[in-house]
């Protein structure tokens, strides 16, 4: 059994994964000032990105869902993977060889499934683009020759050949120390009467990556007249291929795509290729499914830009009814999306590939750029069904347009679509379509509801939250009068938590200038899950001051802290001389008194200290 990998081979590891890379490689960040960078979270669905990561301490948290960790988390959660395959897999990036406390050196065969998984499909896109040049071949090499790609351009893209017999690339992962269990759970292979067989056999095949740029599946395409299967066949889902959250060509196109703010959507493999090859290298496809919701999470997370998303994302799909309800659907909630989405259609159908091929590559550029808005393009392939030249069409036309005008949840936009189909279908009488529209807009969309108010946050709670921030990662900002302070001078219980497991760990007094070691030692005394989170989260979120005042910024919330304490203590002996009866304990009245009186001086001082935030 593998033995525990070593702390140290941990530690380099995650030295070696830049965490702003990693993550980068997910979804795209931008900068969100202060050394932060801010993206859409990957693990929630969210409008406006709430996600941090924090380079200089290794870290990300999202306040959104307060999914945070490192770089090794990270891994854990978007791959589904355990701790070490987490480990093995970015060991494997960085080029690492890792030692295991048990046994030394583990070969790739005591790796987890994913990584065993993510093996056999790369060995797997070898062997199938090794086949394409085989005599075998012709028929694929004559199909992509046909199509306008040359030999060059199939290996760009990964292309391969499956061979016409039952169980040759399963001999061959089996000859590398694979087991049957394994190739069909992958959807390489399936079970045959006497051991696994092939899923593709004689078929063209596109290796399909994840955003990583790791083989997840295949797509095959049926060569043989004497395939009696299906003329696209993909791989079936699986432990690492899922078809709805899949685009083919994102691992080639999401660099593009984040810097363009364009997604271009086709149909097929062959167009993703096109395009590309045609100067739109922002081309993606799905794979044997529609384009849904999963798709729209993937491409959001690529075209941010700031707080707001403001790329577009093109469909070239086939301009029939089916194609446009399919595109409504896919937005129906999605309507900051929806506005920046666009279709381009072919006045003769011809598809990007075909395109290319008849009309060149500047045809392809020319198509995309041509695109118009799906919302336009919807109501006017809606009323294009009609006959326009009678009342009895226009008004036909009118009703079956003015549910995807009523859809339009932005008011002003619905305002401008609806005076646009008022003279697209001739009636120049805007009040009685916009009133047409408004009846459907209410059946549609009922009484809005009010969104309940947030309940505001304790202003005291808001400068813990601050200081213990300031602890977590500028320790040094606070020495020695944060570990002095009481547990009690924190109110909030998570606050309370946190300050005891900052002295555990030492107190800000031995924390030097705090980064990953610090964080470290505080996540390694938080015991349990909801403290973790905490930290994690005070270790990304900002702190509310600029870095030259950080200094003054700290003694200011410590002060105010630090008020409080005594603003308790003033209550203290207030009640206490309430009770007291001056006449007859004269001393006692004294010296309290004198007590308050230097305590509201010390908090005059502490509340002048505090102000000077």
């Amino acid at each position: 059994m593998a033995g525990r990998i070593r702390d140290v081979d941990i530690a380099l590891v995650r030295e070696r994964s830049p965490i702003a890379e990693v993550i980068g490689e997910h979804i795209q960040l931008r900068n969100a000032g202060g050394g932060n960078l801010k993206g859409l979270c990957p693990f929630h669905d969210e409008k406006s990105p709430s996600f941090n990561v924090t380079p200089e301490r290794g870290m990300y948290f999202c306040f959104g869902c307060s999914e945070g960790g490192d770089v090794i988390t990270f891994v854990e959660k978007i791959e589904h993977l355990s701790f070490s395959e987490a480990v093995e897999r970015l060991a494997q990036r960085a080029g690492i060889q890792l030692q295991y406390e048990q046994g030394g050196y583990v070969p790739r065969r005591d790796h987890g499934e994913r990584a065993r998984l993510i093996e056999a499909h790369r060995l797997a896109a070898e062997f199938y683009a090794d086949r394409l040049m085989k005599p075998e071949a012709a028929a694929g090499r004559r199909f992509l020759s046909e199509r306008g790609f040359e030999r060059a351009d199939a290996e760009a893209f990964g292309v391969g050949y499956a061979p016409a017999e039952w169980e040759a690339l399963a001999r061959h992962l089996m000859g590398r120390g694979f087991t049957a269990d394994e190739l069909v759970k992958g959807g390489l292979a399936r079970e045959g009467r006497r051991g696994p067989i092939d899923r593709f056999r004689g078929r063209l095949i596109w290796p399909i990556r994840d955003a990583t740029g790791d083989v997840i599946g295949f797509g095959a395409r049926k060569l043989l007249d004497s395939d009696d299967g299906p003329k696209y066949l993909n791989t079936p889902d699986s432990p690492l291929y899922k078809k709805s959250q899949v685009l083919y060509g994102i691992d080639l196109a999401k660099r593009e795509i984040s810097r363009r703010s364009q997604a271009v959507i086709v149909e097929g493999y062959t167009d993703v290729m096109a395009c590309h090859l045609a100067g739109v290298p922002t081309a993606v496809a799905t794979c044997g499914t529609s384009f849904g919701e999963e798709h729209i999470k993937i491409l959001r997370r690529f075209l941010l830009d700031q707080a707001e998303f403001r790329g577009e994302v093109i469909f070239t799909f086939d301009g029939d009814a089916a194609g446009q309800k399919a595109a409504l659907r896919a937005f129906a909630d999605e309507q900051k999306f929806v506005t920046q989405t666009y279709v381009a259609v072919q006045a003769d159908g011809l598809d990007p590939c075909d395109l290319r091929i008849k009309q060149g590559d500047a045809a392809v550029r020319d198509l995309v750029a041509s695109r118009e808005p799906l919302f336009q393009f919807a109501i006017r392939s809606t009323i294009n069904r009609y006959d326009l030249r009678s009342n009895e069409g226009k008004i036909a036309a009118l009703d079956a347009a003015a549910p995807i005008v009523a859809g339009i949840k932005d008011a002003g936009l619905r305002k401008r679509y609806a005076i646009d189909l008022d003279r697209w279908l001739g009636f120049m009488d805007e009040r009685f379509v916009m009133q047409r529209i408004a009846d459907v807009a209410r059946a549609q969309h009922g009484k809005p509801q009010r969104a309940p108010r947030a309940a505001p946050i304790d202003p005291h709670v808001r400068v813990e939250g601050e200081l213990l921030k300031l602890a977590v990662q500028r320790p040094a900002l606070l020495g020695p009068r944060f570990d002095a302070l009481d547990q009690q001078a924190f109110t909030a219980p998570d606050h309370q938590t946190l300050h005891t497991v900052i002295a555990a760990a030492g107190g800000t007094a031995s924390a030097g200038h705090g980064g990953r070691e610090w964080i470290d030692r505080l996540l390694e005394h938080a015991h349990d899950e909801a403290t973790r989170v905490l930290v994690t989260r005070f270790a990304v979120e900002a702190i509310q001051a600029e870095s030259h005042v950080e200094e003054r910024y700290g003694a200011a919330m410590l002060a105010a802290i630090e008020a409080v304490a005594v603003d308790r203590a003033i209550a203290q002996i207030k009640s206490r001389l309430q009770r007291l009866n001056p006449v007859e304990e004269p001393q006692e009245h004294r010296r309290l008194f004198g007590e308050l009186l230097g305590l509201e001086q010390q908090r005059k001082v502490l509340r002048e200290r505090a102000a000077g935030s």
